[in-house]
């Protein structure tokens, strides 16, 4: 198991941050970038639903304690070798876990999809991007005994795994929705498939990447197990040093998916007085969804998010 190598996909696109972008974010209050607009975040802010008292397990590359993300983050646990394996360091040497968790809870400068979100830091990526399967399936076990609501993996593996899918199972049974990156395997055919893993698994919610102008990136995996797609292109978020970057990658997409269900499992919440279980938050999700026209099944799923 060991032996079994889990990474970001293609060491996903190397960041583009320049000095003008991080002077312009920096000065800002609250600023909603266009990747969050675009799933309609703010409607939801407006009545209240901002994520608060959701957890979330963001398995990845750790996390910077960024500016806008302190208050967010609840505590974390490192399941790589790196720092000599101490657990309770989950620094981010490489900049993506940190742009996903941002995706999901900015709240200072640049806004997030859920900026009251919990962040739960579950280190399974080096710095160099990769990691072992063992780390996932002991850090998604983790998540579990910790009760987050909702897991997010922008990440994966080209071969299946029983044990990986055992502890997916479980997760779901235990009511935890798994968020999980499609993959950036695509060749831009809608009629061919290309399979990551656990994202590949029927229980996780599969995300797919959109551009900005809503046209399938072409990157983005194909398959018939995708469920929906988000914001990949040009994405705006968090980055090392209390700086922002932008990233391409389903990476990217799948934190939207996992703030806006962070939205709407609040909103049941005060609505049924109750937690959803996993089943009904993703029919709410899947309600908030919108057809692409003349795009795939294979690859926008249900369809783009967009919150109504």
């Amino acid at each position: 198991m060991k032996d079994i190598q889990v990474s970001l996909f293609n060491n996903e696109f190397e960041a583009k941050t320049t000095s003008g972008l991080n002077d312009f974010i920096s000065s800002q209050s609250n600023y909603v970038p266009s990747n969050i607009a675009m799933v309609n975040a703010p409607l939801y802010w407006q009545q209240g639903y901002t994520g608060r008292d959701v957890k979330i397990a963001v398995l990845d590359t750790g996390c910077f304690n960024h500016i806008d993300l302190t208050k967010n983050i609840i505590g974390g646990k490192n399941f790589t070798s790196e720092d000599n394996g101490n657990q309770n360091i989950y620094q981010d040497y490489n900049g993506h876990g940190t742009h996903c968790c941002g995706v999901i809870a900015g709240n200072e400068h640049i806004m997030g999809v859920a900026p009251n979100t919990s962040l739960l830091v579950l280190k399974v990526l080096r710095g160099d991007g990769n990691g072992n399967a063992q780390g996932i399936i002991d850090a998604m076990n983790y998540a579990i005994s910790q009760k987050v609501d909702i897991i997010s993996m922008s990440l994966g593996m080209s071969v299946k795994i029983p044990e990986l899918y055992e502890v997916v199972k479980r997760v779901v049974n235990n009511n935890i929705l798994l968020v999980c990156a499609a993959g950036n395997n695509g060749d831009n055919n809608s009629t061919t498939d290309e399979f990551s893993y656990p994202a590949g698994y029927e229980e996780s919610i599969s995300v797919g990447a959109i551009d900005l102008t809503r046209s399938g990136a072409t990157f983005t995996n194909s398959n018939l197990w995708i469920d929906c797609v988000a914001p990949g292109v040009d994405v705006i978020s968090t980055y090392l040093n209390d700086s922002y970057c932008s990233m391409d990658g389903t990476s990217m997409a799948t934190p939207h998916v996992t703030g806006v269900l962070a939205l709407i499992v609040e909103k049941f919440r005060k609505e049924w007085g109750r937690n959803p279980s996993e089943s009904e938050a993703y029919g709410q999700l899947i309600k908030n969804t919108l057809d692409i026209p003349n795009i795939p099944r294979s690859i926008q799923g249900n369809g783009m998010i967009y919150l109504r």
